[in-house]
């Protein structure tokens, strides 16, 4: 099960005014924090640095990576960011994202095989974001072989079905869920991966959906997911169902993270 911390991004206030601070130590005090929670990659985002990021991209790169010894999530919608992002990154990144958007493919497929990044793709191509099922098995159809053909290993792929947020429509849930299982069938050697947060988006207690939804997506097959390290119950609950899901082999991490005090019941 893979990991990925959310909370260095730009989009939250804290965040931003880190970057405009350059407050190194804030930045850095939460990149421990949520190795030490438990993540197995650090994202980084400064989307919101508008005439700058690539060069706020640099320092955050620079500054995680002097105290975290984790492998970085290079995020960011600008191609210009991502390559300034990868170039000061030092081994194996992540890369958050592209998609099959003629545009996007173009800007971001080069990167990846310059830096043999890993990478996530949305299951979005230019006829805009997916409604169906059937959407993203489409659109996986083209991102899954134009991917492999550029070189890309299957299992660096992260497939990302978008999750959209169940208080606009009560069937979002269980159409994500679907599109988990769906894909997975037919690409078992490539992972899924989501913004578990996505699916909460305008109702109220967030972290209750975020934590159940998380449990039933990893039923479906799942493997990766984009969340906060320091909700407690959430990483306790990510461990426990790890473990009943029959892929914690004598339940060992879970043991360790609760003899660690990781795990809050």
């Amino acid at each position: 099960m893979l990991v990925v911390g959310e909370l260095i991004n730009s989009s939250r206030k804290a965040i931003a005014q880190a970057i405009a601070d350059r407050n190194q130590a804030y930045i850095q005090d939460l990149a421990r924090k949520q190795a030490e929670a438990g993540a197995d990659i650090i994202d980084v985002n400064c989307g919101t640095s508008i005439g700058e990021e690539e060069k706020v991209m640099t320092w955050l790169v620079n500054s995680v990576q002097e105290v975290v010894d984790l492998p970085l999530c290079i995020d960011s919608p600008s191609a210009e960011a991502l390559a300034a992002g990868l170039a000061a990154h030092k081994g194996q990144a992540l890369v958050n994202s592209i998609t099959a958007e003629k545009q996007r493919w173009a800007e971001v497929l080069p990167l990846l095989q310059q830096y043999k990044a890993k990478v996530i793709a949305l299951c979005m191509d230019d006829g805009g974001m997916p409604e169906t099922v059937a959407d993203r098995l489409r659109v996986a159809d083209k991102l899954v072989p134009g991917l492999v053909a550029a070189g890309i290993p299957e299992d660096h792929i992260y497939l990302d079905p978008l999750i959209k947020p169940l208080g606009v429509n009560s069937q979002y849930g269980v159409e994500a869920l679907e599109s988990v299982a769906a894909l997975r069938q037919k690409y078992p050697k490539v992972h899924a991966i989501c913004g578990l947060s996505n699916v909460s988006y305008g109702l109220p207690e967030r972290r209750l959906l975020n934590r159940a939804f998380m449990v039933m997506c990893l039923t479906r097959g799942m493997d990766a997911f984009i969340l906060d390290p320091l909700d407690m119950p959430l990483m306790g609950l990510l461990r426990a169902a790890t473990a009943l899901y029959g892929q914690d082999e004598y339940c060992l991490e879970y043991i360790a993270a609760a003899r660690a005090g990781k795990i809050k019941a």
